[in-house]
């Protein structure tokens, strides 16, 4: 007897090469993650390794990032957040390096906008923005106009982004609003309008959080909307990402349970293991 999972299933989304097909099959559609955000690691490493400047990781970079988003695209991922350029970046990196990712920022936007309109993506982006240099952010206003109108994927590129930069940008602009209607005594803050202070107020909290290169952090990247996401962690080196890896990654979260903090269909009560392991004990001491 054919199920729905089995049809849903069956059906691959056009455009997913012979490999990223078959992964797709193993995937239920129904359960794919609202909101993928990848940390984005392993440039500067993956050049090393090839004796090249570290240049040249970040321009192989690119060729990742349009595999993987139009990847997403094709099966209907509703939301992206690719973690492309911290606030540490732009204050720790050398200016020589800096400078050529604004200049690769610019020409990727210029470049990719078609292919993000041929798929329906909409970009966005989240970060102090005001404090790139002028002409990367009005070809970043240009790439968000030109997209504006696609009803597909939100793409959103973090740039000179940190979190604990965006908690504290909310943390202001709450106080900001109450100064304006009302005074801050009256100020009542709960989690719900944290939420709606934060860069990706208009987005889902990720469900699932990819890491490259193998590191074992989170550097400073959305932490308040992490904070129920499923982590997956690869080796892979971001050069080296493509489409196929996002689609393992995916089928890592499907073998995930889900709780946030509640307990699985298989245990009563909160209580039930701690008593368990109590009664054990005590029998055990009689």
């Amino acid at each position: 007897m054919t199920t729905l999972h089995d049809k849903v299933a069956s059906s691959v989304p056009t455009g997913l090469d012979r490999k990223e097909s078959e992964v797709y099959r193993r995937l239920d559609p129904t359960r794919l993650p609202k909101h993928i955000a990848i940390i984005m690691d392993g440039n500067g490493r993956w050049a090393k390794r090839r004796h090249m400047p570290r240049v040249a990781g970040h321009r192989a970079g690119v060729t990742a990032v349009r595999s993987t988003v139009e990847t997403a695209a094709r099966i209907h991922i509703p939301a992206l957040t690719l973690y492309a350029f911290s606030e540490e970046n732009w204050k720790k990196r050398p200016k020589s390096e800096v400078g050529f990712l604004m200049g690769l920022l610019s020409r990727y936007l210029k470049a990719e906008v078609p292919t993000l309109n041929e798929n329906n993506i909409r970009l966005e982006y989240i970060g102090r923005q005001q404090e790139l240099p002028e002409d990367v952010q009005e070809r970043m206003a240009w790439a968000s106009e030109a997209t504006a109108r696609n009803s597909g994927m939100v793409l959103t590129l973090a740039l000179n982004y940190s979190a604990r930069s965006e908690l504290v940008d909310a943390f202001r602009s709450m106080v900001n609003a109450a100064a304006q209607n009302g005074g801050i005594e009256h100020l009542q803050i709960d989690e719900e309008m944290v939420s709606r202070h934060l860069y990706t107020r208009h987005l889902p909290d990720p469900d699932l959080v990819v890491r490259t290169s193998g590191e074992m952090r989170l550097s400073n990247f959305l932490l308040w909307q992490l904070a129920y996401a499923e982590i997956y962690v690869t080796p892979t080196l971001w050069p080296d990402f493509r489409g196929l890896h996002l689609l393992e990654g995916i089928a890592e979260f499907q073998k995930r349970e889900r709780r946030y903090g509640g307990l699985n269909h298989h245990e009563p009560n909160g209580d039930g293991r701690a008593a368990i392991a109590i009664s054990a004990a005590s029998e055990a001491k009689s």
